[in-house]
């Protein structure tokens, strides 16, 4: 049961995510936003949905209902960094790369320490989301997919914000 409560939780909270992005991605478009990391973006999406059905498929195989609430608790201290991130760009935040002409760099909120905050958030969800309940081979195997999805997604955007 605390499977389903948890994975549908974060099923509801990507779907949040990508609704949220979407309402950004048009006062983007509407702002002179110019997209980068088309040819990408279908990897990434299809990415975190082979994640969330390899969570599923891995913890149905194991029949073992036990989680790690000390990861679980970990994992909400981590969405509170993840809000930090959204709120600090406000309608600048979203999935796709769009940058828009001589506006500024993010330079507060996390962006203070970090160049690409969110990009470690979603390494630290990849590798505690299937910890929580023990599936390590989701946990190892899409922290390595997402590593080498991020290596391309991060050059993409430091091209498209002259970085």
């Amino acid at each position: 049961m605390a499977f389903i409560l948890f994975i549908s939780f974060v099923v509801l909270l990507r779907l949040g995510e990508l609704l949220l992005s979407k309402s950004n991605e048009k006062w983007l478009l509407q702002n002179g936003a110019i997209e980068f990391g088309q040819k990408h973006y279908p990897f990434i999406v299809s990415l975190h949905i082979l994640f969330i059905l390899s969570l599923i498929v891995e913890y149905y195989s194991k029949q073992n209902g036990s989680y790690n609430l000390h990861l679980l608790i970990f994992y909400f201290l981590v969405l509170t960094l993840k809000a930090w991130v959204i709120l600090s760009l406000g309608k600048y935040w979203n999935t796709k790369i769009y940058h828009i002409t001589n506006i500024p760099l993010q330079k507060s909120g996390p962006y203070i320490y970090f160049k690409h905050p969110n990009y470690m958030i979603v390494i630290i969800e990849i590798a505690v989301i299937p910890l929580i309940f023990h599936l390590y081979l989701t946990a190892i195997l899409f922290t390595v997919l997402n590593s080498i999805m991020l290596f391309v997604r991060i050059k993409e955007e430091n091209k498209a914000l002259g970085i």
